[in-house]
């Protein structure tokens, strides 16, 4: 039984408007038809003319598919036509089953307007039960109808017409295809086109257009105007550059077919959209469902140049067609004329839309790019150097990279693609790229450039970490060379400053902070610094380098930042990584004069003879305090504060000592000037200041004598009077080699103060009495070498020393005969009254700021030998705890203790040992010592 139907009312067959028995509800919102068909009209005017099979007024119904079944006619009895609208409303509503719409038709001869506007019942089944009246139901096989003989001709003459409607609709797509595949507009109007298809699709016949479909554009693509006749031309023309035609001419079909199926689609939409994307499940060769119209396009295309997907081999010309596609690449690579980048991408989206890219493409381009790869990797490694060889394989990779993003090749050729070019020109040639003496070529060149490029090469195949082994060798050479150059021994810590500078530059500019490369660099450092190779070739005994390092932050404490290379100063990067520490800038003076004396402690750091690095830290500082030469008091208690973490408050107790002398000696001046004024004493017009030191903090200095003039004698006893009536008990060793004074000169350009020694100034206040003596005589104002010697006391060095400074040296008071840079017995000595300098006061005392070697060699001897004392108390210490020890475990344990102090050889420990067991503090037995005391 057929689902009820509704089928709205008719208007009136009296009206003059009313053409059909069964006018639709509503209009239906279509454009008027372009076509106008003679043979469709007559059909459907012979249709209405029988109302048992008109369907439609106007003979503009088209002819509705096969699986449509009309709905059944109903009539209504006259009676229906007078009720009115109220009574209608109070009867039950009459449910027609034979109606598709599941409503009763409206009477024949209703007023039009008052059903045509009625709206559709809905079904309400929230009403509850509703009355059910069925009318007119009879088996739909039992209806019987008459027909005329009028009817039945109309009938055939309507198939006859609706078939050749059809027929002509093919005959006009398959006219507009001819046009299509000629490039030349189509004889017949789009929309009549598409409106053709549609009709097609409605009738059932959506499969045979598509097969026609098919068909055609199979027959045309393989043809001799598109492919057919390509194949034939390259065939006849095999040689050199015919695969490059004939990728050329390819990409051009391709571009063409493209074109071709965009307008075939358009004509065939109603075909994609309604039938074959509605239908189908997927696209493709032995997919399942149906394939739309772009989707069938681009699979004849695959099978007409490289066959079947299914197919394990490419056809011949699709394989000349990918090697066409891979000389493209090797083109762009070498920079070849032939290339075309606007071919090369138009034929990977070709690839990739075909579906042949990853399967048969992508496999023959790496396996080309591999070969390519070792012949590059060859040819550039033979030709070049390393950093010629890193320049080379980093631009080769960037290209690389980009080529594959600007011609949309996918990511998984691209990854497999620079993953194989990193194994081939990276990790086949790791041993190029970390031989030792190409890498440390570039650290002597500071080339960080190279230097970050070759890590970033090694990185790419995870070997960055291999560099370490070139690097640590660089270090430990270059830094051994710097210790062991006993020629430029005062340059060595600066030297060494420059080597940390460059390879900190290094690891943060080429290495991206690595702290693998920051922690072999402070491993390299402590080793060569405290290699014994390097502490020999100064036949010192103890770190030659700890001796260094104490005078290098003693030139920074004397003569600050203007004493420093510009290498070694902070840069803009530096100044930036000081600020976002939240630390003064390093274009600060102060902040920067701090920043070079961590750098100094750093490398105090590395050294083990710490005690070496002690003893002339603080005959240093003992001559700055004394002498007045530190630039900045806060820059002496910062590094002093520096020292006190480093090495604890033992270390530094002498060093704080020494302050507190200084400030407890201004104290007592203060109080000797008060008595001298209280008593009326006369100073004699010298000013005399005095420092009291204690003599276990400070260090010892080489006492010189020296014959004071008669008026600072006076004042020197007066002094010491004073201070042992202060101070009972005590007495005063004056060291008149440390002691400074200011002397006022006149010369010929005017009076200067000048800042000289205590035995510079004997000597000058010599002058005063020969210039005294007979102006007329040959030997007026002219002292010799052992008149000065005999005047002063001083002797040899001393005096040589001494007279050099004055008349030898860049500030020359005194005048040598004959003219010389060295001082002899024979020479003598005038006063150059021509002298002049811009400065009023000039400083001439910086000989005793100059170590001589005998103080060195006597410094060194001393920490020697305090290292002996120290090793037999460590040895005392150890055994007092332990009682009984084996003879390796003792020296191992010695060694450990006292390595912080200085490295102490096993042989000099053995000694010490043998020195305790004479002393009867120790006992050997059965290989084992055993404490005594």
């Amino acid at each position: 039984m057929p689902s009820p139907t509704h089928i709205p009312p008719g208007p009136d067959p009296s009206s003059p408007n009313a053409t059909s028995a069964f006018p639709s509800a509503s209009a239906p919102r279509r454009r008027p038809r372009v076509d106008s068909d003679p043979d469709l009209n007559a059909a459907h005017s012979a249709l209405s003319t029988n109302p048992a099979t008109a369907t439609r007024p106007g003979g503009h119904k088209r002819p509705r598919s096969e699986h449509y079944t009309p709905p059944a006619t109903t009539t209504t009895t006259p009676s229906a036509i007078t009720m009115s609208a109220k009574v209608q409303g109070k009867r039950p509503e009459v449910i027609d089953l034979t109606n598709p719409t599941g409503v009763a038709t409206p009477p024949r001869h209703a007023h039009s307007s008052h059903y045509h506007h009625q709206p559709r019942p809905a079904l309400q089944p929230h009403l509850g039960s509703r009355k059910l009246v069925i009318k007119n139901l009879r088996p739909a096989a039992t209806t019987t109808t008459t027909t005329t003989t009028t009817a039945t001709t109309a009938t055939s003459a309507s198939t006859s017409a609706v078939e050749s409607y059809y027929t002509r609709i093919h005959a006009e797509l398959d006219a507009a295809l001819s046009s299509i595949f000629a490039g030349k507009p189509t004889a017949q109007p789009m929309e009549r086109l598409y409106r053709g298809v549609e009709d097609i699709c409605r009738k059932g016949d959506a499969a045979e257009l598509t097969e026609r479909l098919r068909s055609r554009c199979d027959k045309w693509l393989n043809g001799r105007e598109m492919l057919g006749g390509l194949w034939e031309g390259y065939i006849s023309a095999a040689g050199e550059g015919a695969g490059d035609v004939l990728l050329r001419e390819v990409v051009g079909r391709w571009r063409r077919w493209n074109d071709v199926v965009f307008v075939v689609r358009g004509v065939y939409s109603y075909l994609d959209r309604g039938h074959l994307l509605m239908q189908g499940g997927g696209g493709g060769e032995g997919g399942r469902g149906k394939q739309g119209i772009n989707e069938m396009g681009i699979a004849l295309f695959r099978k007409a140049v490289f066959g079947l997907s299914k197919a394990a081999t490419v056809l011949p010309q699709g394989k000349a067609v990918l090697e066409g596609v891979c000389r493209l690449v090797d083109y762009a690579r070498q920079g070849d004329e032939r290339g075309d980048e606007g071919l090369l991408k138009d034929a990977i989206v070709m690839l990739r839309l075909c579906g042949v890219y990853g399967k048969s493409f992508e496999p023959m381009f790496l396996v080309q790019s591999h070969r390519y790869y070792e012949q590059f990797a060859g040819d550039v490694s033979v030709a070049y150097g390393l950093k010629d060889y890193i320049g080379a394989v980093a631009t080769l990779l960037e290209r690389e990279s980009e080529r594959c993003d600007g011609f949309n090749f996918e990511s998984t050729t691209k990854r497999q693609l620079l993953g194989d070019a990193h194994r081939v020109l990276i990790e086949e040639y790791s041993e190029k790229l970390l031989d030792s003496g190409s890498v440390a070529r570039l650290l002597q060149a500071q080339d960080v450039e190279s230097m970050k490029a070759l890590y970033e090469l090694l990185k790419l195949s995870g070997l960055q970490k291999r560099l370490k082994g070139p690097w640590e060798q660089y270090i430990r050479e270059t830094g051994s060379t710097i210790v062991s150059d006993t020629e430029r021994g005062d340059e060595m810590v600066i030297r060494l400053l420059e080597l940390r500078r460059s390879l900190d530059t290094m690891i943060r500019d080429a290495f991206s902070k690595n702290d693998v490369f920051s922690y072999a660099l402070r491993e390299s450092f402590g080793q060569f610094i405290n290699d014994e190779k390097s502490v020999s070739s100064w036949n010192t005994g103890t770190s030659k380098v700890g001796e260094m390092i104490a005078k290098y932050i003693d030139m920074l404490l004397r003569g600050g930042l203007r004493t420093l290379p510009k290498s070694l100063l902070s840069d803009t990067k530096d100044r930036a990584d000081a600020e976002m520490s939240g630390v003064a800038s390093t274009a600060d003076e102060d902040a920067e004069l701090d920043r070079q004396l961590d750098q100094g402690l750093e490398m105090f750091r590395f050294i083990e003879g710490k005690d070496v690095f002690e003893a002339f830290y603080k005959k240093d500082l003992a001559r700055r305090l004394l002498l007045g030469r530190s630039a900045s008091q806060d820059a002496e208690r910062s590094m002093l504060a520096k020292l006190k973490v480093e090495c604890g408050s033992s270390f530094t107790h002498n060093l704080e000592q020494m302050f507190k002398d200084q400030e407890l000696a201004r104290e007592e001046m203060g109080s000797y000037k008060e008595w001298l004024a209280g008593t009326g004493k006369s100073n004699g017009g010298v000013d005399l200041s005095v420092n009291i030191l204690s003599a276990a903090a400070w260090p010892t200095f080489p006492d010189v004598k020296v014959l004071l003039p008669k008026e600072v004698l006076e004042q020197i006893n007066t002094f010491d009077g004073y201070y042992k009536s202060k101070h009972t008990g005590r007495r005063l060793t004056w060291m008149h080699n440390m002691a400074h004074c200011v002397v006022k000169a006149q010369f010929n350009r005017g009076p200067k103060e000048l800042s000289v020694s205590a035995p510079q100034a004997a000597v000058l206040v010599l002058f005063n009495e020969v210039e005294n003596d007979n102006p007329k005589s040959k030997t007026a104002g002219v002292l010799s070498y052992d008149q000065i010697s005999q005047s002063t006391g001083l002797q040899n060095g001393e005096l040589d020393r001494t007279l050099q400074s004055l008349a030898c040296g860049r500030t020359r008071v005194l005048i040598k005969h004959p003219k010389g840079r060295d001082v002899s017995p024979t020479d003598t000595f005038t006063v150059n009254k021509a002298f002049t300098d811009p400065k009023f006061r000039v400083k001439i005392n910086q000989i005793q700021l100059k170590e001589t070697k005998e103080e060195n060699h006597e410094t060194h001897q001393r920490v020697a030998a305090d290292r002996q004392f120290e090793t037999q108390a460590a040895i005392v210490r150890i055994m007092k705890s332990r009682k009984k020890m084996t003879d390796a475990q003792l020296v191992a344990e010695v060694i450990n203790q006292t390595k912080s102090r200085g490295a102490v050889d096993a042989g000099d420990i053995k000694a010490n040992i043998e020195k305790l067991i004479d002393k009867d503090y120790l006992d050997f037995e059965n290989g084992s010592y055993t404490y005594l005391a």
